[in-house]
């Protein structure tokens, strides 16, 4: 039996910070990878990670509210899609991203909000762990096909 690894990678994307997650080589656990400044160095670094971390499949984050129509976020994020489609030759597929931020956060996503004492620093790893949870969703749902 020939082994095929399968690596993801999970995008959580957003108009300064996009936070990255990867799968294992088997395409069954996510994990939080990095966040990265979105400007215009956004494709060149994401092409970089996906080539060195030998990625197969990105999962991109799809951004909706409590009734389930687009956030205004989501046209910049079809096109992103668009952008990466065509310049990595990788297949992406659209994961909801529902909540994914405030799980990541969890307690400390509750004291940035209420009482801003959180560091800036440890909120911005919330951007990597949502992708990741983006990522488990879609890896969750493929795995039990």
């Amino acid at each position: 039996m020939l082994f095929r690894s399968m690596k993801y990678l999970g995008i959580d994307y957003g108009s300064k910070r996009v936070g990255l997650s990867l799968s294992d080589e088997e395409g069954n656990i996510a994990f939080p990878y990095k966040i990265i400044i979105n400007n215009f160095e956004l494709i060149d670094n994401i092409h970089n990670i996906c080539g060195q971390e030998e990625v197969s499949v990105i999962v991109l984050g799809e951004s909706h509210n409590l009734f389930g129509k687009p956030n205004k976020i989501m046209e910049s994020i079809k096109k992103f899609k668009k952008n990466i489609e065509t310049e990595l030759k990788l297949p992406v597929y659209f994961e909801k991203e529902f909540m994914t931020t405030v799980f990541a956060r969890g307690n400390e996503g509750k004291k940035k909000n209420v009482a801003k004492k959180i560091k800036k620093e440890e909120g911005k790893m919330a951007d990597a762990s949502a992708a990741a949870l983006i990522l488990q969703r879609y890896l969750d749902r493929k795995n039990q096909k």
